[in-house]
């Protein structure tokens, strides 16, 4: 019998603007992978530039060896999936994960040599796939809800914070209907109806990831975010955020998206003055949130997860051939 593979998925994660997709696009180029993105609002469909789904990204024009030009449209998952009426969690990216990963496991059974290359910043999502987080699907508890209907939003943060002192998302604490969720679930979780529920999970994919990280010197970092969010804004960042309100989605939805969606929807709202405010507030809360990233991804290096920096610097080539080599030397 043939040695199973140490490694069966492939991970490339790392802050915002870095340039994460072209690097792992062209790594999926090479070897024929498909891309599961890890993106916790690439997810929604009418969410493109403030989310930076640039779908072009994913069709490579190359050469073949014969020189003649082949264009290949890189296989793509978990984009564009769903629709603001649903409020996408880490439990429904496992979930849907678990899917996409049985599937493209089923066409190596077939004969094909799939491996998925996972891509993406969103570091609860990835952190849930990579060291398999303990999810169960959690039923509204109707009681429950009204009597925490009566507590002012200070009183829920410090029950929450109670039941769950090692709290990953700190900045749902400033959102009273996910501080009700997560005190729901984490009362769900403590439960004996929980682990009947548990016991009737489908098994988990035995997902064994080789992970790579690409991230560049801070002041690099903040430099790149400026001439995004300058390029966003220019091409019709606002005029998106314009047409989801027109469409439907009431402001406070859109404000919950957080970055972009949030502050341009308050700059709609009349909340924030000028456009030369916007770009101060967005640009200061987009660099932060680079910050919170990459303290996520040392947070789970500390517990135990290896993750492999590829050389920290502009040239997209360097770090894509720095991540072929060591793909070469840890996976084949």
């Amino acid at each position: 019998m043939a040695e199973e593979k140490k490694y069966n998925c492939i991970v490339l994660l790392g802050p915002t603007a870095v340039g994460k997709t072209a690097v792992g696009v062209k790594i999926a180029y090479h070897y024929g992978w498909p891309i599961i993105s890890a993106d916790s609002r690439q997810v929604y469909r009418g969410l493109d530039i403030g989310s930076g789904k640039d779908i072009g990204e994913y069709t490579v024009t190359g050469k073949k060896e014969d020189g003649t030009e082949r264009t290949v449209e890189i296989p793509h998952y978990l984009i564009d999936i769903t629709t603001l009426e649903e409020e996408y969690t880490a439990f429904a990216f496992q979930t849907d994960f678990y899917k996409v990963f049985r599937e493209l496991e089923k066409q190596n059974d077939s004969g094909r040599k799939v491996t998925p290359l996972v891509v993406g910043g969103t570091g609860m999502y990835l952190d849930a796939v990579v060291r398999g987080y303990d999810f169960v699907p959690v039923p509204q508890n109707v009681a429950l809800r009204k009597e925490l209907a009566e507590l002012p939003l200070e009183e829920l943060d410090k029950r929450l914070v109670e039941l769950k002192p090692q709290l990953h998302n700190k900045s749902d604490l400033l959102i009273r209907e996910r501080v009700v969720r997560a005190i729901e679930i984490a009362l769900f979780m403590k439960s004996p109806e929980c682990e009947q529920v548990r016991k009737e999970l489908p098994v988990r994919p035995d997902i064994r990831p080789f992970i790579m990280g690409t991230t560049l010197p801070r002041e690099l970092v903040r430099e790149k975010i400026g001439i995004r969010l300058k390029e966003r804004l220019d091409t019709g960042m606002i005029q998106e955020v314009a047409s989801l309100h027109a469409g439907g989605y009431s402001w406070e939805r859109l404000e919950k998206l957080g970055l972009e969606y949030r502050y341009v929807s308050m700059f709609l709202e009349g909340k924030i003055e000028s456009k030369d405010e916007l770009y101060r507030l967005l640009y200061h809360e987009i660099t932060q949130f680079a910050k919170r990233q990459e303290t996520w991804f040392r947070g789970m290096e500390k517990k135990g997860v290896v993750i492999h920096w590829l050389p920290p610097v502009a040239d997209k080539e360097v770090r894509y051939n720095a991540a072929l080599s060591l793909i070469g030397e840890n996976v084949f």
